[in-house]
């Protein structure tokens, strides 16, 4: 292309005001405003003049304008793509943490709308004066547990470190060597420890640990003994580790805290359904002192950390300074009390949706997955197969519940490009690839999501061959 063509092409090149009349720049303003608008539409413009400049093909405005469009498009979703947005999960994965790990409640969503504005997060509504912040909550998670006392801050990894700050500073803490153990997100218990300001004292070795080991480790300079449960691993064969029981009983007889990090959160017993978690009476019960655990995990609902136990500890770590840095909001709270509350009236298995997903049989995906295949136009064309789901959060990695997955596949096309035009439909659907298929596993996608996810697969205009459901 000529240095005169290019600048007759430069010259064809609309004004910001045009732009701004015509989409995408119309929709851009409606959703981020003018100032965004006009500045994307300007560097749309800086890209194309430099497309220009470099490239020797001849386009006339209607394409020039049809370019930075596109240009624009691609602009604000990458500017957008970091924003927090609803997907469809059809991973299998129950407790995703990159999807945001539960789902809440209806219940629960309720009590966010209902709570979002006045509220009585510490207002005593029939005393007429100041009362205490995440009474209602803290009774409940008590109520469930048997704990003397409860306290909530904003996720399970400020629960442990709060509790080794105030109760272990500058004190040995004993834990097994076998739970020094990273559990996600770079998030390692020897460096918690560290910043804590808690001594580390290792004991027993990384598959067997024994209670004569903690015994010996025991000094004046010991502050609490610890243990991690191990939610996102397993070790198996030649293994031995105290029982809750025997810690608590040495460490009452010693008068040293025991405090265990449950992680998951089971307020109740999942074993019928392969997941064999320790419940957090049980290690209340088992006379354990302390105990953390996760709001968003098997419990089912937001990101917290709980801390339930002894009242005179709890008491304690409230009272430092840092429990206020670390506390949960209004939103959180009222989220919370309406997530214990179906615990409480024992409807948990029909409120909370990560129960009811841990709960489904295999036959009855099956005749779901066959219920929606069938319900999809005939330009689907479809697989199902025999498959498997996981727990996820850093819950039981052993077990992975039954399921029937639906396969998609289209001609001329990967599975990895399916899935990325899945992942730009609206909302985006957020599926899996194994062995060179792409997979959707419809245990973990809601019932209201389905009409969206079956209008994204038939988007992709598959020529239909009949779906193939095996008998």
């Amino acid at each position: 292309m000529s240095q005169h063509e290019k600048a007759s092409l430069l010259r064809e090149l609309p004004s910001i005001d045009e732009l701004l009349a015509i989409e995408p720049f119309l929709a851009i303003a409606a959703e981020a405003g003018h100032p965004t608008a006009v500045r994307i539409a300007r560097a749309s413009i800086d890209a194309l003049r430099n497309e220009i400049l470099a490239e020797s093909v001849k386009q006339d405005r209607e394409a020039l304008v049809q370019r930075l469009s596109n240009i624009a498009k691609a602009t604000f979703a990458g500017e957008t793509s970091g924003r927090v947005d609803r997907v469809i999960n059809a991973t299998g994965v129950v407790i995703h943490t990159n999807l945001g790990r539960s789902v809440l409640s209806d219940p629960a969503v309720k009590a966010l709308g209902d709570n979002s504005g006045y509220c009585t997060l510490e207002y005593d509504i029939n005393a007429g004066s100041r009362g205490k912040r995440g009474a209602g909550a803290e009774s409940l998670i008590c109520e469930l547990t048997g704990a003397e006392a409860a306290m909530i801050v904003n996720n399970c990894a400020a629960a442990a470190f709060l509790v080794l700050r105030v109760l272990a500073k500058g004190k040995d803490v004993v834990i097994s060597r076998g739970e020094l153990v990273e559990i996600g997100g770079d998030f390692r218990i020897p460096d918690v420890l560290e910043e804590s300001g808690a001594n580390l004292r290792e004991v027993g070795t990384t598959n067997r640990t024994k209670i004569t080991d903690y015994e010996k480790a025991i000094s004046e300079t010991t502050g609490l003994l610890m243990r991690v449960h191990p939610s996102n691993y397993r070790v198996i064969g030649f293994t031995e580790s105290p029982t809750n029981a025997q810690l608590a009983s040495l460490s009452h007889e010693r008068n040293i805290p025991f405090f265990e990090d449950a992680g998951s959160g089971a307020l109740v017993d999942l074993s019928e359904f392969g997941l064999n978690e320790p419940t957090i009476s049980s290690s209340i019960s088992d006379g354990v002192d302390l105990v953390a655990f996760s709001g968003d995990k098997l419990l089912g609902g937001v990101q917290a950390g709980f801390i339930v136990g002894r009242k005179d500890l709890i008491d304690a770590i409230r009272r430092h300074p840092l429990y206020r840095a670390l506390r949960v909001d209004k939103l959180a709270y009222s989220a919370i009390e309406a997530t214990l509350l179906s615990y409480a009236r024992g409807t948990h298995f029909e409120d909370i949706p990560t129960l009811r997903m841990l709960a489904i049989k295999p036959e009855a995906i099956r005749e779901r997955v066959k219920d929606f295949v069938l319900s999809l136009s005939g330009r689907v064309q479809i697989e199902i197969l025999e498959g498997e789901s996981v727990i996820g959060g850093g819950a039981a990695p052993d077990v992975k519940p039954k399921t029937w997955l639906i396969s998609i596949a289209v001609d001329g096309r990967q599975a990895s490009e399916i899935d990325s035009i899945l992942r730009a439909s609206t909302p985006p659907v957020i599926g899996r690839i194994a062995d060179d298929r792409f997979l959707l596993d419809l245990r973990t996608v809601l019932p209201s999501d389905q009409p969206d996810l079956a209008t994204a697969i038939e988007s992709l205009l598959i020529t239909n061959s009949g779906p193939r459901i095996p008998a």
